[in-house]
């Protein structure tokens, strides 16, 4: 990600590393000599508290804030492409989100592109919409800007002075995992919400960073249905629907694909449905 800045046609005016890893990466930082780096600790690790913290961290001149996770990696013009887009833009956009360009398949398609699953508010074929159900539509790569209703903030561009209203809930721990949809769609309920298709970059997550796969599934239940409680205007009936429908996919996952870890997320998804029946922590 740092290497990606570092070829950057335009440079960005403050860099801050909020690091919530085991063994500090402040050694890794003294590579790069031509920036200049806010390096901040924040344990224990949480990706919400992590951003509120950077956040509090920009100098009080800029007007946009950037997030960038350690796994992505720019193309040498994507700031560039990314402040021309904000030079232009109108008072109603909140925020911006770059152009991910090696966007993994989505699973289960043809199941997810059934008119009787929108029409039950599980799912669309539209991108980047939330439905009835609290489940979120993927992005992928998009040959033209197009807004939104939620954006992944592993490498967005927000508006600073709207940061004083809205930040990351920090009930989401650790991994977090729904913390930027939950972020985002606040925000979107007041600001329009933008992909810049042609400020791009790459997605290279680590095979590891959820935990265990049962952990998982139990967090998804658990996130879900928080996110979707804090949201009046969704439904909780359709949610818990389209949770079964998860862990089935999940189950029919492990059987074509011949993998364990499947197996252990529908048992977590299933221990999460139940727990969270009888509000059992």
């Amino acid at each position: 990600m740092l290497r990606s800045l570092e070829a950057q046609s335009y440079k960005p005016d403050q860099i801050i590393i909020v690091d919530g890893s085991a063994e500090p990466v402040e050694d890794v930082l003294k590579e790069f000599s031509t920036f200049s780096i806010n390096y901040i600790r924040c344990i224990p690790p949480s990706a919400a508290r992590q951003r509120n913290v950077g956040i509090k961290a920009v100098k009080p001149e800029i007007t946009l804030i950037g997030f960038l996770d350690d796994d992505t990696v720019l193309e040498p013009d994507a700031l560039e492409k990314m402040m021309e887009f904000w030079e232009r833009a109108s008072d109603d956009i909140g925020g911006a989100a770059f152009n991910m360009v090696n966007h993994p398949p989505l699973h289960a398609s043809w199941l997810k592109s059934l008119p009787l699953t929108e029409k039950l508010g599980l799912y669309s074929k539209d991108k980047g919409k939330v439905l009835p159900s609290g489940f979120h539509t993927m992005i992928g790569f998009v040959s033209e800007t197009i807004f939104v209703q939620w954006l992944t903030t592993g490498a967005t561009v927000w508006r600073k002075n709207i940061l004083d209203k809205f930040q990351f809930d920090e009930w989401f721990k650790g991994y977090s995992y729904l913390e930027d949809l939950d972020f985002s769609y606040q925000i979107g309920k007041e600001y329009r919400l933008a992909i810049v298709a042609n400020a791009k970059y790459y997605h290279y997550p680590a095979s590891t960073g959820r935990g265990s796969s049962y952990e998982f599934g139990k967090r998804e239940v658990a996130n879900r249905l928080y996110f979707v409680k804090k949201n009046q205007n969704l439904s909780l009936f359709r949610c818990y629907l389209a949770l079964l429908v998860r862990m089935f996919m999940s189950m029919s996952f492990s059987i074509k694909e011949r993998r364990l870890g499947y197996v252990q997320r529908a048992f977590g998804n299933c221990v999460g449905i139940v727990l969270s029946i009888f509000s059992i922590k």
